[in-house]
């Protein structure tokens, strides 16, 4: 493995680690009380998340007084989440003990690693020199595509579904993430 790639793995890594921490918190505070969100409230949780980011990167102040990062990290929380909802539909009542629902971050965490490494091994480390905006706009692109899906029903020609848009939002997140950390 090449030294970058190594090195890309390790901070993905941590940044999974950061946001599965914060998961695992708030299961403690709210339990899974996201397995109520139709797919339709998930995707307008991970658009007002990105287009807060947006926003800021725009207005390069929050008075809010909480940055970009977190944000990125609530759209690499929710993405996983989404992949959740995707498998096992919403539900009336929280109906996953914290235990399984840390199962199942564990999971799609691990699976976004993997579509990370394949896709960085193809693309050269390019995500290196993207700028974070860009990351943003994709992600942004992702949700309206997800948006799009939804509204037609899953009856798409030739896309890729749901949750191929959701693990690229997962993986461009964690790289604003990483970007992020290294600008500091």
């Amino acid at each position: 493995m090449a030294k970058e790639t190594q090195r890309t793995e390790e901070q993905f890594k941590g940044v999974m680690a950061e946001c599965r921490a914060l998961f695992e918190k708030k299961l403690h505070d709210y339990s899974a009380s996201w397995r109520i969100l139709r797919p339709s409230s998930l995707t307008d949780q991970l658009f007002i998340k990105a287009k807060r980011i947006r926003s800021l990167e725009i207005k390069q102040e929050s008075l809010v007084g909480e940055g970009i990062r977190p944000e990125f990290v609530a759209l690499i929380n929710y993405g996983i989440v989404g992949l959740i909802q995707l498998e096992r539909g919403f539900a009336d009542t929280v109906d996953v003990s914290n235990e399984e629902a840390m199962a199942l971050y564990d999971r799609f965490a691990n699976e976004a690693l993997e579509l990370m490494l394949k896709k960085n091994h193809d693309y050269d480390e390019a995500w290196r020199s993207m700028r974070v905006s860009s990351y943003t706009d994709f992600i942004l692109t992702k949700i309206q595509r997800v948006k799009e899906i939804e509204d037609l029903s899953g009856q798409t020609l030739v896309s890729e579904g749901i949750d191929a848009n959701y693990m690229d939002i997962i993986n461009y997140a964690v790289f604003g993430c990483i970007k992020l950390s290294e600008a500091n």
